[in-house]
């Protein structure tokens, strides 16, 4: 879902090919390579794209002794569907970290709803935190479990208080236009 945020959100910019977005992501960070973002992935998601009718084929650019380069360009409802695929990346994260398309693509999409999206997350994080603290309390009336359950409440509950913070953070900025 992420690559095709991002094919769509550089269309939205204008009409473009393949080979050139996967050349975009390499220079300067080689954001490709992080992602293990291969050519033919990012073929595989325009073919997608273009199937779903999100994308359409523009022209065919043909240059000597150069491949041929097929230029797309986004389709009305392909502007529709991106800010839904943005929301269904922030309703499907697990952690900030599996936001970052979302985050960096954020202005084709309702800041308000995605505010609501992230302060339900940070709720349901709380809870989580709740609930994961009174079962370490009844693992640790065990005695042969209680350091066990020591360390995972330890573990849990850190993992959980730095994706709080982040979404807390997330939510300020967007609240205060910073993002």
């Amino acid at each position: 879902m992420s690559i095709q945020i991002y094919i769509l959100s550089k269309l939205m910019q204008g009409d473009n090919y393949p080979y050139k977005l996967k050349k975009e992501l390499s220079e300067p960070i080689p954001f490709d390579k992080m992602g293990n973002l291969t050519e033919s992935k990012l073929y595989y998601h325009f073919d997608s794209l273009t199937k779903q009718g999100l994308v359409e084929p523009r022209e065919i650019i043909k240059e000597e002794n150069r491949p041929d380069k097929q230029v797309f360009a986004i389709t009305d409802k392909g502007r529709e569907q991106l800010p839904l695929k943005i929301y269904e990346l922030f309703e499907k994260a697990n952690k900030v970290s599996d936001m970052v398309v979302g985050i960096v693509f954020i202005r084709h999409a309702d800041k308000n709803r995605i505010i609501t999206i992230l302060e339900k997350k940070i709720a349901d994080y709380y809870t989580k935190q709740t609930n994961l603290n009174n079962m370490y309390a009844q693992l640790s009336e065990n005695q042969s479990l209680q350091g066990n359950a020591h360390y995972l409440q330890s573990y849990i509950h850190h993992s959980i208080e730095h994706e709080i913070v982040w979404l807390e953070k997330l939510v300020e900025k967007l609240q205060t236009n910073i993002i």
